[in-house]
């Protein structure tokens, strides 16, 4: 075949991919656009979006869906490393010291609901285990788009937030070795070799990120705004691959990176990367809906509404103890709280993990269900705290 036959015969899946993703896009901005009009948060109208046009929904947009693919995964890294430029490498660390025993109260209040509810569903111990870390993490990727909606990246609740987040990832870079080889029926030397090589890593990339700062500010450091976007969008997506690849989380690699650069380069990475991450974080909350068949959801919505519900307490409980730790205020402590509602991206790759393993198959609907259930419900009720009066002085 020639070079021109080849063109020829990509030619009408290039045009119907352009055209697919030039009306998601146009419409999404339609959504935007309507949202704030109705005052309503955007995120749950991009996931009933991917809803109806994803499989089985009213359109079939099949040609952009690995587009969208490869794209929600950059939404998720952009959203992060853009959080991490907030904030210093001090500061992540003081964070994690302040919340390390809510990090182990998070797993318990969080990860057991998912475990015991698989339980009693007769699905046994494996689909337990995966149960229990679908409802155990929040989402980074929505509760950043949230902080960054609402305005709050600079509120005193917000460290608090992040740490609560870390330490998730942190944990979750030990958990996913661990259920990947429990799923594949390994020994005990198999688990142990896959959670030390996790735990290795991660050590690497701590102390990368808050000792090589000035290194690596100097690194993506450039005068012109484009080389210092290509730098560091560069550097961001090569760490997260290489963390991904290492079975660390590509979003704890992007964090990372976004605490390691900083002073000025890091403002100016900030507003830089700023346009690409709206873009970008738009198609990651329509994926989950593209990727999800609406038809398999009423199956199991009782169930997954018992779970959001059991679930969105106990994270509610998980982020107000954390911010009471530090001293927050009355609002601040229930804007802690609400935020880390929302699961995501974590509960997908567990649930697929599992179902490709052959473990439960209703697990992949359910936890559809549940995430786009906390997603909804996180974003309705993030409006709740700045409702509440102030306290008088002295009660």
């Amino acid at each position: 075949m020639t070079i021109a036959a080849s063109e020829a015969g990509a030619a009408p899946h290039v045009a119907v991919l352009l055209i697919e993703l030039g009306a998601i896009l146009f419409g999404l901005g339609i959504l935007g656009r309507l949202a704030r009009r109705l005052h309503v948060p955007v995120i749950p109208l991009y996931l009933l979006a991917g809803l109806a046009f994803g499989q089985g929904g009213l359109l079939n947009l099949s040609a952009s869906e690995d587009f969208i693919s490869v794209a929600a995964n950059i939404g998720v890294i952009l959203l992060l490393v853009m959080l991490g430029l907030e904030y210093s490498a001090s500061e992540l660390t003081s964070s994690l010291r302040l919340q390390a025993p809510i990090g182990l109260l998070d797993g318990l209040l969080n990860a057991v609901p998912g475990a015991v509810f698989a339980l009693l569903a007769g699905w046994g111990a494996t689909a337990a285990i995966a149960l229990a870390g679908i409802t155990w993490v929040s989402s980074s990727g929505v509760i950043a788009k949230n902080l960054s909606d609402s305005g709050r990246l600079g509120n005193r609740e917000t460290p608090t937030i992040l740490g609560v987040l870390v330490i998730e990832d942190l944990a979750m870079a030990v958990y996913l070795p661990l259920l990947t080889a429990l799923l594949a029926a390994g020994g005990a030397l198999s688990v142990f070799i896959a959670v030390a090589i996790a735990l290795v890593t991660i050590s690497v990339v701590l102390v990368a990120a808050t000792r090589l700062g000035e290194q690596i500010t100097s690194l993506v450091s450039a005068e012109d705004p484009e080389s210092l976007l290509l730098g560091v969008l560069g550097l961001t997506l090569l760490v997260a691959g290489i963390a991904e690849q290492l079975k660390v989380s590509a979003a704890v690699g992007a964090f990372l990176v976004g605490i390691a650069v900083s002073g000025t380069v890091a403002e100016t990475a900030a507003e830089v990367l700023a346009p690409l991450r709206d873009l970008f974080a738009a198609a990651f909350f329509v994926f989950f809906g593209l990727s999800t068949k609406p038809g398999l959801l009423l199956g199991v919505l009782p169930l997954a509404i018992l779970l959001t519900a059991v679930c969105s307490c106990t994270k509610v409980a998980t982020g107000y103890l954390a911010a009471r730790r530090v001293g927050i205020g009355r609002r601040g402590k229930w804007r802690a709280a609400i935020s880390l509602i929302p699961r995501g991206e974590f509960s997908v790759v567990v649930a697929a993990l599992a179902v490709g393993a052959g473990a439960q198959k209703q697990l992949g609907p359910l936890t559809a269900c549940f995430v786009l259930l906390t997603i909804g419900v996180g974003a309705i009720a993030n409006r709740f705290p700045d409702r509440l009066r102030p306290r008088p002085r002295g009660t």
